[in-house]
């Protein structure tokens, strides 16, 4: 059966006047929620959007991140265009990249225009292409910032050697007013506008660097009439101490100096804002890998599986047990493309996806006039999870078709092997329920609590299920439920014994109980008082903010 979903920017009818602000009030909504789940250090949300509202979504983007580095990348998915007889046939669709904190790009050393270059024809790294400024650049980088940073390193000009690090200033602290050890001259994180501004290591980072060798005074700065201080990136830096750069050996003051003129894999090449791929062709490796998941089922418009891989690689190259969310997760192409990454380099990475099970208008129309209603079974059965997104990933993990035939085909382009073969992989499927208040208060509901505790304590190990006397905590498991809070002291020591936990239920309606055993408990395991933490994260439209 062919089903039509309404998504993403078909969410409010066309024809509606007020369609345009109240897409953006679905988005708003879903955006702020991407906010409260996203790390403020070091995070990226992905868009994607085709031309209809990509202009609207750009400013909302803006109003709801105003502090994040925001770009555009357009990806063409359709080479052969779009059937359209007296405009433009439309070749892209567009990937919005906001950066939240210090997020960045991970060079992987494809640009993105075309496939990667071969390894033999690509140009060596040089020297100027690992070292770089220390000084952190960019409109907003200032002193206040990042107090930690500012502070003082104390060079000898005579040598060019780094030979102390002072310590971060107070805030309201003049730094004129420091004084430099004999014989050395105090460098500071000024900018060339001559404002103060803040450097990209934290005095342990900078003697992290010293050590490896990948901190160097550079030349000196007229214009701001201070030596210059070079070092190189967490990845740049990862290059000498992994021996992927050959290193000729250290300088007088211990600075690596890079074997120059060696055939080496340059992954330094910055990706563009234009993404021309064959891999990225929607209607191959979109529908029609689809098509060979689900053998006769469709979907509208499904992504490319490389395209989305390509897209999160970029983010979580350096990152194995990254976590990922999608919240329209449509077919399923999200978690699809996480599977491949970890089969790419061993990787742990979770991903979580959220849809709902609406079913398209064309079912729809056939369950009303079959006399079927929601909540049916023929009705569920074809809705989006149920008929497109659980079988997809079921297939995908274990290399057979929803009809238990071996899935046809290869994958291809980053690692080549048959679809038949699967994923070593786990997936878990929840259905998002409306408890009782007072039902889980009094610890009726724990059936349906249990499903969260085990994601909140990273998805890992066996789950609690269900209420036994006194305590639970799972052989090999990473959490465990107090659920008599009489038996704390066993409950304590058995967390103390325990190797890998991380999280400590306990169910109590006493705060004198409850600091008692987080005060017992190691500083390692994060300690959760149920029910009313739950009932608090969980909460949705009581008028009040969770």
């Amino acid at each position: 059966m062919t089903t039509a979903w309404k998504y993403n920017n078909d969410y409010v009818d066309g024809n509606d006047g007020y369609r345009h602000s109240k897409w953006l009030s679905f988005m708003e909504k879903r955006l702020l929620l991407a906010k409260r789940l996203l790390n403020p250090d070091n995070s990226v949300i992905i868009v994607a959007i085709d031309e209809k509202e990509s202009a609207r979504l750009s400013l909302l983007l803006g109003q709801v991140f105003p502090s994040a580095e925001i770009q555009m990348v357009s990806v063409v998915i359709k080479p052969g265009g779009t059937s359209r007889s007296k405009t433009f046939s439309r070749v892209e669709e567009y990937l919005y990249f906001v950066f939240i904190g210090e997020a960045e790009v991970i060079r992987t050393g494809d640009a993105m225009l075309t496939d990667p270059v071969p390894a033999d024809t690509t140009p060596a790294i040089t020297d100027s292409d690992l070292w770089e400024g220390m000084i952190r650049r960019g409109i907003g980088v200032v002193r206040a910032k990042r107090p930690k940073q500012f502070y003082p390193i104390f060079i000898d000009a005579s040598t060019g050697r780094i030979a102390e690090i002072g310590s971060p200033l107070a805030a309201d602290a003049d730094r004129n007013e420091v004084a430099s050890p004999a014989a050395l001259t105090a460098v500071w994180p000024i900018k060339d506008d001559g404002t103060e501004g803040f450097w990209q290591l934290s005095p342990g980072g900078l003697r992290k660097a010293l050590a490896q060798g990948t901190v160097r005074v550079g030349s000196f700065n007229k214009r701001t009439g201070q030596w210059r201080v070079q070092y190189m990136k967490a990845q740049n830096a990862k290059y000498v101490t992994d021996g992927v750069v050959a290193v000729a050996g250290r300088d007088i003051n211990g600075a690596v100096i890079i074997a120059e003129g060696q055939a080496q894999v340059k992954e330094t090449a910055t990706p563009r804002t234009v993404w021309v791929k064959p891999s990225h062709d929607a209607s191959v490796n979109g529908a029609g890998l689809l098509n060979k998941l689900l053998v006769g089922r469709k979907f509208p418009f499904p992504k490319s599986l490389y395209a989305v891989e390509d897209a999160l690689r970029f983010f979580v190259k350096d990152k194995p047990n990254a976590l990922i969310i999608d919240f329209f997760g449509g077919s399923g192409t999200t978690a699809h493309a996480v599977m491949r990454l970890n089969r790419q380099d061993g990787g742990r990475r979770r991903a979580i996806l959220v849809t709902n099970n609406e079913i398209g208008p064309d079912a729809e129309k056939k369950m009303t006039e079959a006399g079927k209603s929601p909540g049916d079974p023929e009705w569920e059965a074809l809705g989006i999870f149920e008929y497109i997104t659980k079988p997809r990933l079921e297939a995908a993990v274990t290399g057979k078709t929803h009809e238990g035939k071996a899935v046809q085909g290869d994958y291809k382009f980053n690692d080549e092997f048959p679809m038949s073969d699967g994923f070593e992989e786990n997936i878990e499927f929840f259905t998002l329920t409306y408890e009782d208040a007072d039902r889980v208060r009094l610890g009726a509901a724990f059936a349906a609590v249990a499903p969260m505790l085990w994601l909140m304590a990273g998805a890992v190990g066996p789950r609690v299920e269900k209420v036994v006397d006194g305590w639970a905590l799972p052989a090999g498991g990473r959490y465990g439920v107090l659920f008599d809070a009489d038996d704390w002291p066993g409950f304590v020591d058995a967390v103390k014994a325990a190797e890998g936990l991380t999280h400590a239920f306990v169910v109590t309606d006493s705060d004198a109980v409850f600091q008692r055993v987080v005060a017992e408990l190691p500083d390692a395991v994060t300690p959760v008082r149920l029910y009313e933490s739950y009932l608090r994260s969980f909460a949705i439209n009581t008028g009040v903010p969770a």
